[in-house]
């Protein structure tokens, strides 16, 4: 698509957990031309996720230029840019330079993945401190958060931690690889670091505060005697310019112009919930007391469940509450789960006929989704309704563990009613079943937000599970909520980009950019009736499983 005028144009960055992705949308939020790259992932061993940064970099480089193509937009037309990325580690010496965090010691290895489980040991220590930060984090910290894992370096790499000059979010990351200048987004530093955001400032050029304490009694007072300069000691709210912009060097290699305003990164969930949560209905722009009612789900290779509200809500086993993480002025509540798009491929392709399916695929031309959609809707043909093929299969999702609400890490996923049959409508029927599963999480998660005082009855999604008709049918009718989709399904791409209009100072703030490019599209209403039983009983199963679960460690 062509820009034939000299019209502002907003550029954003994502980085997901397998691809980096730039989009370029205009005043009103549409989208004027997309492109990605893969990034790569390294498994060294069970638990281990590592990825390189300069292959990050390198690929959103890439994706830029060729979104900047499609669009048959101008460098001068990007007026401000923004970055999310998934919440991963990255580790750089004091000339920037890699620092590997892999066991095969390669310093390209440099970024420790945010699924990376290494560091549960460590963050059961840290939990059993009991130290007061933790009640911002749901009462318990994950190993997929930041401290354990600078915990596990410090304690298995030590060479690594004597090298580290910069302990960086990866969406930090991306901002100071644009810009030079190593300003921390009040985003990351509050969900993934401790930092408390509601607090009052004691460091210049700040919001918020670190807590001293915590890191010297979970055994990193180092970071404190050096003024916490390693983890950041300025942090700024998300949309924020950045010094001076793009720097020479990263606007030559983005394709850009130099200066160019680059806004204070998020967090790639929390971009998906800028892109969504702010959608007006009848021209309507939501009040605060709206956003109580609405739930962003964000559905990719793990799903995260974004709901904000005036005042804190402190949820056992559910990240936050955390101070103006995403909306600002607002408190953030983070269910997730941490394999969602990730198990649903697991099931699939770990299948004994997932050979076949794709080469079904490759000659049809459609997905191995579709096919499998397609053979649901075949074999449904004789049921009361689709959802009823999994009378007798069920599914645990924990493969990954839980990440909320039961906040551990070490549970695992099962299935219950396998027979002595491997066909491909036999995997169509457990594909069903563990969207099935996947769903019951969300219903989880919503219930214990609504126990909390929350009211939600809307679920805003967005996200690759979107594109699958089966995973929002089964959402729908399991949690009982209506799901309503971005009229431009790139509300990820889109939360960045109206960081970038923040940061070029063409909308005021960031609640005037969620209001002026954020718009609703369909709406799936859930069942009711008969269906609506079938999934309460299913709901029962769901919490036996886990259940049994427990009582089988009990008998071991």
């Amino acid at each position: 698509m062509s820009s034939a005028n000299a019209d502002p144009l907003y550029l954003g960055i994502d980085v997901g957990t397998a691809s980096a992705r730039a989009g370029i949308f205009d005043q009103s939020g549409r989208i004027l031309g997309s492109a990605g790259r893969a990034i790569q992932i390294r498994r060294p061993q069970a638990e281990f996720v590592e990825q390189s940064s300069g292959d990050i970099w390198q690929a959103c480089c890439a994706a830029v230029r060729d979104a900047l193509s499609q669009a048959g937009a101008q460098p001068a037309q990007v007026r401000g840019l923004g970055f999310d990325a998934t919440c991963s580690l990255v580790v750089l010496d004091e000339s920037d330079r890699p620092v590997t965090v892999s066991p095969t010691g390669h310093d390209e290895r440099n970024v420790i993945a945010w699924m990376d489980h290494r560091a549960i040991e460590q963050a059961d220590r840290i939990n059993a401190t009991g130290h007061d930060v933790l009640k911002y984090v749901g009462g318990t910290i994950s190993p997929e958060m930041q401290s354990p894992k600078l915990l596990w370096l410090k304690e298995n790499l030590p060479q690594t931690w004597r090298r580290a000059a910069r302990f960086l979010d990866l969406p930090d990351f991306l901002t100071y690889r644009a810009t030079a200048n190593d300003t921390r987004s009040l985003c990351s530093t509050v969900c993934k670091w401790t930092y408390l955001g509601h607090e009052e400032a004691q460091q210049p050029n700040s919001v918020g505060r670190w807590d001293p304490s915590y890191w010297r009694q979970i055994g990193l007072g180092e970071l404190v005697e050096e003024r916490l300069a390693r983890i950041g000691s300025t942090v700024r709210p998300i949309g924020e310019a950045i010094g001076q912009g793009l720097s020479n060097a990263s606007a030559k290699e983005l394709g850009l112009e130099p200066g160019t305003a680059v806004g204070v990164s998020i967090i790639d969930a929390h971009a998906g919930g800028l892109g969504v949560l702010g959608a007006r209905f009848d021209e309507q722009t939501p009040s605060y007391q709206d956003m109580e009612r609405r739930l962003a789900l964000i559905c990719g290779t793990s799903s995260c469940h974004m709901a904000v509200s005036r005042e804190p809500r402190f949820i056992q086993g559910v990240w936050g509450p955390y101070y103006s993480a995403m909306i600002p002025g607002l408190w953030l509540t983070e269910g997730g789960q941490s394999a969602t798009g990730s198990l649903i491929d697991h099931i699939i392709f770990s299948h004994t006929r997932a050979a076949e399916l794709q080469d079904q695929s490759c000659a049809s031309g459609r997905s191995v989704y579709e096919l499998l959609n397609d053979r649901l809707d075949v074999l449904s043909a004789g049921t009361d309704f689709p959802a009823q093929l999994t009378r007798d299969l069920h599914v645990l999702p924990y493969f990954l563990g839980n990440r909320s609400p039961r906040a551990d890490p070490t549970l695992r996923g099962a299935i219950s009613g396998l027979r002595l049959s491997d066909t491909i409508d036999d995997l169509a029927v457990l594909y069903l079943a563990t969207i099935q599963a996947i769903a019951h999480g969300t219903r989880h998660i919503i219930a214990t937000l609504n126990e909390a005082g929350y009211r939600i009855d809307t679920i805003f999604a967005c996200g690759g599970g979107t594109k699958n008709s089966v995973f929002l049918r089964e959402h729908a009718d399991i949690t009982g909520c209506r799901i309503v989709l971005p009229r431009h399904p790139e509300a990820v791409l889109l939360g960045s980009g109206m960081l970038g209009a923040v940061a070029a100072g063409d909308q005021p703030s960031v609640l005037d950019a969620m209001s002026a490019m954020s718009q609703p599209g369909q709406t799936i209403t859930p069942a009711t009736g008969q269906i609506a039983r079938f999934h309460d009983a299913k709901h029962t199963i769901f919490h036996r499983m886990y259940a049994d679960q427990l009582a089988y460690r009990t008998l071991l």
